[in-house]
């Protein structure tokens, strides 16, 4: 499994009409919303760290990675 695979992964959730689809709903936010979650996401990051919580930092890293590859696809 690879980012690219990630990558494409989130882009066809991106593109679904899925109604209930979270990447979809995320996607339709626009690109505030996106780089706000980016963000967000970034101190989760750091907070976990600091705090060497390692299973808090392998879930936060995931969900920055998730937002940062959303919101680089350009599909917001």
């Amino acid at each position: 499994f690879s980012l690219f695979d990630l990558e494409q992964i989130i882009a066809q959730r991106a593109a679904s009409e899925d109604k209930s689809s979270w990447t979809a709903k995320l996607v339709g936010s626009g690109i505030e919303k996106a780089a706000e979650k980016l963000g967000e996401e970034a101190v989760e990051t750091v907070i976990a760290s600091l705090s060497r919580d390692k299973d808090g930092l392998r879930d936060e890293a995931a969900d920055l990675l998730f937002h940062l590859l959303r919101k680089n696809l350009g599909i917001d």
